[in-house]
């Protein structure tokens, strides 16, 4: 792979170009995440971005035309300059957008820049949209001035279809819009599945209009515990929760920028605030209320009532019907089962079924594999597929359940062993509430935990442990973000950025590792951070001299409110 860029003629003064007056700045291809190839031209004239140059897309095609409507926005964000687009097929002077690599990868590109123009074609428009980002991110932020694009050639497509990016909206809610700017920030960054965390203990945050106490009651706690479960509470009701048409707005959104969002309604444990709503659901019949403290709840669904399984299959009807993904995650993790081993009821379905205890797992523990296992034959009966986190091996995996390894990767390897799909996401590599530098008493609070920038890129996906053959379940990557100490989209856009950029390497390129050569092509993505708006940590940008001292105000390395 040629990654480096040669430039003649005018281009040879690099920065301000004095024989080409009106030409100010160069476009840079090296960006994040870094394209699998990209070929330089040894001789041969730029293309100049300036006012003139139209966007050309398909006709009739509104995909493509919503491509070239964010083109122009981007470019307008860049230059400052308004970009005209047109219906074509090719243009000189043009950004033609069009239909037609060939690859059996559904988002692949080409990036063609010559003198006369620049092309980006795709396999699909999904593919148009990553080209438009590379080009989008090649650009400086050169606001009034013309850009130089170098002629180039790049072929481009994704190591992982499953690239991810969790938010969790249940420990503290957050607005449709600022959901919306939090999935503007992973097109940046190239991802393409949202998974998005609507229920837990803390609060209920969906609409199900079979049953409008979940968010009447379970969307509104108390007050919320202040620090690490000190025991002193803030005092102030908190809540809010989303519509279904809310909801079908933001999966609008996301997919007009080719994401997917993958709700997870968390069973059976993590239901606290649904059984604060409806009390017949759990083992105890309550009284409950929706917790105020963070942690884990011992008051789960009760797994022996049949009124809790036409519970999970009701919800899980209307998410279908709100949600379009053929994935729907059902949680399964971190479920107590100290009143299951005393419910009459529970005790009776174990018996019912036959479940017997053996070395390796607790008939408790085969009574959650029951409960999981409910839920994705009536997702699978649906055309639907299930995912979970890696309790769900516990007890038998689902036949077709797809495993997101958390706790470390030891899951994920035990499932890619048994033919499942798996989703790596652990704890220690890819938790962005985790601190993300040492000097943590200056840094907003976070649940704990060390995960620095260096660390995420570092990470390798595909186990040693594994073949080959075994390499090829391993369908994705995903960062995750729990939001107990993360009031604000300031705060999480500081806890996920520039993070991201290396969970983007990971998920895209097949390059390889090159930290330094990272961080240079870091350097730039920031600038689209600040032209964006985007809140995030500046301490991998400070000079060495800076060390890992906090600023000299004592300020913490960004906006975090």
């Amino acid at each position: 792979m040629r990654s480096f860029i040669k430039l003649t003629g005018c281009l040879a003064a690099a920065g301000a170009l004095a024989s080409c007056q009106s030409v100010t700045e160069v476009a840079n291809y090296q960006v994040v995440p870094l394209p699998q190839q990209i070929v330089t031209a040894e001789q041969g004239s730029p293309f100049v971005l300036k006012s003139g140059v139209k966007i050309v897309y398909p006709q009739g095609n509104e995909d493509m035309l919503r491509n070239a409507q964010f083109l122009a926005e981007y470019l307008k964000t860049a230059t400052g300059k308004d970009f005209a687009i047109e219906e074509g097929t090719e243009g000189k002077n043009a950004i033609t957008l069009a239909i037609g690599q060939v690859s059996d990868n559904p988002e692949a590109y080409q990036l063609k820049v010559t003198a006369d123009g620049v092309s980006i074609t795709g396999s699909t428009a999904a593919g148009v949209f990553y080209g438009i980002q590379t080009l989008r991110k090649s650009l400086p932020i050169a606001l009034g001035a013309d850009v130089a694009l170098p002629e180039a050639t790049i072929n481009d497509a994704p190591r992982f279809g499953y690239r991810g990016a969790h938010f969790d909206v249940s420990r503290h809610f957050f607005t449709v819009d600022e959901v919306k700017s939090y999935i503007d920030m992973m097109a940046l960054h190239n991802m393409n599945r949202f998974h998005w965390h609507i229920t837990d203990d803390q609060g209920w945050r969906i609409e199900i209009k079979k049953y409008p106490k979940l968010t009447e009651v379970g969307s509104m706690r108390d007050e919320t515990v202040i620090g690490h479960n000190t025991g002193k509470y803030d005092g102030k009701p908190y809540g809010g929760f989303y519509t279904q048409e809310q909801a079908k707005e933001i999966v609008k959104y996301a997919a007009d920028r080719y994401i997917t969002v993958i709700p997870e309604i968390d069973m059976p444990g993590h239901m606290q605030a649904a059984l604060t709503a409806y009390p017949e659901l759990g083992c105890t019949g309550g009284p409950y209320k929706v917790w105020t403290m963070w942690g884990v709840s011992d008051n789960v669904l009760c797994a022996g009532k049949d009124s809790v399984l036409t519970f999970i299959d009701d919800v899980l009807t209307e998410i279908m019907d709100i949600f379009p993904s053929t994935y729907i995650h059902v949680g399964g993790d971190e479920c107590p089962k100290t009143q299951w081993e005393k419910c009459p009821d529970c005790q009776k379905r174990i018996k019912a079924l036959g479940i017997k205890g053996d070395k390796k797992h607790s008939k408790e523990e085969y009574l959650q594999s029951f409960v999981i296992n409910h839920a994705e034959k009536f997702l699978n009966a649906h055309g639907r597929d299930m995912i979970g986190w890696d309790e769900i091996l516990e007890g038998g995996l689902s036949p077709n359940a797809t495993v997101m390894s958390w706790r470390g990767i030891k899951g994920g390897i035990e499932a890619a062993k048994q033919k499942h799909d798996v989703i790596m996401t652990p704890t220690d590599y890819l938790y962005f509430d985790y601190y993300q530098v040492k000097d943590t008493k200056n840094e907003p609070e976070a649940i704990g935990g060390y995960v620095p920038l260096e660390k995420v890129y570092g990470f390798d996906p595909l186990p040693e442990e594994l073949t080959p053959e075994e390499h090829k379940y391993i369908i994705g990557v995903q960062a995750n973000l729990w939001t107990e100490y993360i009031p604000t989209l300031s705060q999480a856009q500081y806890m996920v950025l520039p993070r991201w950029a290396a969970l983007s390497e990971l998920q895209w390129t097949t390059a390889a590792k090159d930290y330094d050569g990272f961080l240079s092509r870091l350097s730039r993505l920031r600038h689209w951070y600040d032209a964006e708006g985007y809140n995030y940590c500046k301490f991998v940008f400070q000079t060495p001299e800076q060390g890992e001292a906090p600023a000299a105000d004592g300020e913490p390395q960004g906006e975090a409110k």
